[in-house]
């Protein structure tokens, strides 16, 4: 058996056993004890946010900068958010939007870390690595644990300690790829994987623009999309990995910190609830097998790892079945 199969191999017998699991419960529940078993025990996500703590914020290139005031609420909105439905989450920092704040920068990681929530590092300044050389992405890497640094590096911190690259790019060449590989390990870094993807970023520069406009109407026409657009994605995503791999893994959900997710978390959060998902930690989600596996296709892209996954274990999938945004969003997020 290859060691590609391997892993494959070994996710689904987890898979199998949470069936074996759902089977003992259906001679003792019937069929409800097995339908509640199958639901909770093989189905779970990790929330995770880019771009803390806004993806706006202090950015003069932002199309409608937020202020210091909805930097704090977007925040609370979607820390209460995830306390009421008891959901962990990572929160992958830019530093230098840290830096641009201040204290309230800072005031607000902490926030996130009293919540019991866990901080990830994002980059010191959310540059794209595809044009970066090696030197560079380290000095990312390095620069980005400014404020970060004493959380995820304290003594009594033994989980694991988890990076993202912005746009998911983690090497657009073989080469570059595994440098980006080595440097994480290097500096004590998990790469932080994501499963679903739901364009948020472009549903939310057309929700601030509605908002901007006091077209209220408009921005609620756009929240209703958003939500559709996402429940239709969790399904496509669910989908593809149990083509490629043959069951589902732990899926890993990728959002940004900003307003429309602080107006939409709740509703986010049911639907997961809704399609029988529990909530678990990034931890916890990567430590299936197929995480384990080191990503061995380079991409000038960023693409969810079921389509990495397809390349890399060579199975055809149809990438056009995936439902585009709108086109009247998209349209009007311009």
């Amino acid at each position: 058996m290859t060691q590609i199969r391997k892993t494959i191999a070994q996710g689904r017998l987890a898979a199998v056993a949470a069936v074996l699991m759902g089977l003992a419960l259906f001679s003792l529940c019937g069929p409800i004890g097995l339908q509640a078993a199958e639901s909770t025990a093989m189905r779970t996500v990790a929330i995770t946010f880019d771009d803390l703590p806004h993806v706006n914020a202090a950015d003069p290139e932002a199309p409608i900068p937020p202020t210091s005031d909805a930097v704090q609420q977007v925040n609370r909105d979607i820390l209460a958010a995830l306390k009421a439905h008891a959901t962990p989450a990572t929160g992958f920092v830019v530093e230098k939007r840290v830096e641009q704040l201040g204290p309230l920068g800072k005031d607000m990681l902490k926030d996130w870390i009293n919540a019991g929530l866990d901080l990830g590092n994002h980059t010191y300044s959310h540059a794209d690595s595809n044009g970066l050389d090696v030197n560079a992405i380290e000095k990312e890497i390095v620069e980005g644990e400014r404020s970060i640094g004493s959380f995820l590096f304290a003594a009594t911190v033994s989980k694991p300690r988890f990076l993202r690259f912005p746009y998911n790019h983690v090497g657009n060449t073989p080469e570059k790829q595994q440098a980006i590989a080595e440097l994480a390990a290097k500096h004590g870094y998990t790469l932080a994987a994501s499963t679903i993807d739901t364009s948020d970023y472009l549903f939310d520069r057309a929700y601030e623009k509605a908002l901007a406009a006091e077209d209220t109407a408009k921005a609620e026409r756009i929240v209703a999309a958003y939500l559709e657009h996402t429940r239709e994605q969790i399904a496509y995503y669910a989908d593809l990995n149990r083509q490629v791999l043959g069951y589902e893994p732990p899926a890993i959900m990728l959002l940004h910190v900003n307003s429309l997710n602080a107006a939409t978390l709740d509703r986010i959060l049911i639907l997961f609830e809704e399609a029988g998902y529990r909530f678990t930690t990034l931890e916890t989600a990567q430590a299936d097998p197929v995480y384990q596996k080191p990503l061995t296709v380079a991409t000038k892209f960023g693409p969810m790892w079921g389509y990495r996954w397809a390349r890399q274990y060579d199975v055809k999938v149809n990438g056009s079945a995936e439902k585009e945004p709108p086109e009247w969003v998209v349209q009007y997020s311009r």
